[in-house]
């Protein structure tokens, strides 16, 4: 795509599509949501999202100046539909954790999107209410501005990496995800304790561990060191503390 682009005000087509739909912003990028999906990167040209769409290619350019910033619609559009499904309670730790394990699952509903789009700064309507959102949380909760905002870094770079990390292995062919699966039963379980003791002591643990993704205990981890940095903020300031407990999925 080009720089131009057409002020959103006269971007409505008034005419539909040879398929009958009329283009908007969100039909586009639900569009290449479901291309990236099928096709990976490939997905994100002109001509293979006209063809999509039945519209002209050229017709895209109302909507997006270039690919990068349909790219920074579709990520945008990631955030909205985990801000869309989360309902604070008022617990900051427990509303935390609920949205971090829906941005997960959001990565993973749409794997080779969130790869290509979890290290993306979009500066769009939904990131910034994300922004706002969780520095509201962490604010209310009594955290001092910086540490507000270090303790934002870390949860949201944590749950985009976490994100991208799960949704790259689950994006692989299903035979690969298999064999480096088997790789814990087939290497690691088999190793001998005269040679490597720490890993034979705990090879059956590791086995059913690493089957799954890390981020629930590494969100936890995070909040719980949040949570006893925030009572030692209270206690420096005279406020009363109380230790929050653990999460039950923290417990072993």
């Amino acid at each position: 795509m080009s720089e131009r682009v057409v002020p959103p005000a006269a971007r409505q087509r008034r005419r539909p599509t040879k398929q009958g739909v009329v283009l908007s912003e969100e039909l586009i990028v639900d569009t290449a949501l479901r291309l990236i999906e099928e096709h990976g990167a490939d997905a994100l040209s002109v001509r293979r999202l006209g063809r999509a769409l039945g519209a002209d290619p050229s017709s895209l350019y109302r909507y997006f100046r270039h690919t990068d910033d349909l790219m920074l619609a579709i990520a945008d559009e990631l955030i909205g539909r985990t801000l869309r499904t989360w309902r604070p309670t008022g617990d900051w730790r427990a509303d935390l954790r609920d949205l971090g394990l829906r941005m997960h699952a959001g990565a993973l509903a749409h794997p080779r999107a969130a790869v290509l789009s979890s290290y993306r700064v979009t500066g769009r309507t939904y990131e910034i209410q994300a922004v706002e959102t969780i520095l509201g949380v962490l604010r209310g909760a009594g955290f001092p501005d910086a540490e507000a905002v270090r303790i934002y870094h870390a949860f949201i770079d944590q749950a985009l990496a976490h994100g991208a990390l799960d949704s790259a292995s689950a994006a692989m062919p299903k035979d690969a995800r298999e064999a480096e699966a088997a790789v814990w039963r087939a290497t690691y379980a088999r190793l001998p304790a005269d040679t490597h003791p720490h890993i034979a002591a705990t090879a059956r643990r590791l086995v059913a561990d690493m089957a799954r993704s890390s981020y629930p205990a590494a969100l936890d981890l995070l909040l719980g060191a949040a949570a006893g940095r925030l009572a030692e903020i209270r206690t420096r300031s005279g406020q009363p503390t109380a230790t929050p407990d653990p999460s039950p999925e923290a417990v072993t």
